[in-house]
């Protein structure tokens, strides 16, 4: 089972599936917050995804990685940009309002958690258990996953280049 941490004291274990690069995508329904209540699908076969899983939108480290891969989301040609936590859509809809989030599907792994499951990136223990890591995912044409961050700390940014860069790469190939 892998681990993050939470301030650099506390281990997180993360309960689902590992999923790791060269598997194939599980293909799995989240719930987007514009339009409200829509169901989106993480995976699959036909397009290029970016997934970025946050713990809550609600947090200084995850408002601005979402404001930034909105900003990233604008050059990215042919990657469908999804953010994707446990804050009800209500909620995210609202903080999109705000943030003036345009380019990136934002949305929410509350009903049963699959996402968060299915790749092994739910949270088990510590503090925050129940939501999720803050891991990235690239998902190719054929449905495999072809990079994955999984920010050690729980409290940091991504590497935003590497990620950006393994989009990019899927969306060429």
């Amino acid at each position: 089972m892998a681990t993050v941490t939470f301030k650099n004291d506390t281990v997180c274990n993360l309960a689902g599936n590992e999923v790791n690069v060269g598997d194939t995508a599980p293909v799995v329904t989240v719930v987007n917050s514009n339009p409200m209540l829509q169901d989106e699908q993480v995976g699959g076969e036909g397009k290029v995804q970016l997934v970025i899983a946050v713990p809550s939108l609600d947090t200084g480290v995850c408002d601005a990685e979402t404001r930034r891969f909105n900003q990233e989301a604008a050059n990215l040609d042919g990657v469908e940009v999804i953010t994707v936590s446990m804050d009800l859509p209500f909620a995210a809809a609202r903080w999109c309002g705000a943030a003036g989030i345009e380019n990136i599907k934002v949305c929410s792994d509350f009903r049963n958690k699959d996402f968060g499951n299915a790749y092994g990136v739910l949270l088990a223990d510590g503090p925050l258990a129940g939501v999720l890591a803050r891991v990235i995912f690239v998902i190719g044409k054929d449905g495999k996953v072809t990079y994955k961050q999984v920010v050690p700390e729980i409290t940091e940014e991504p590497n935003y280049e590497e990620a950006i860069e393994a989009a990019k790469a899927a969306a060429n190939a």
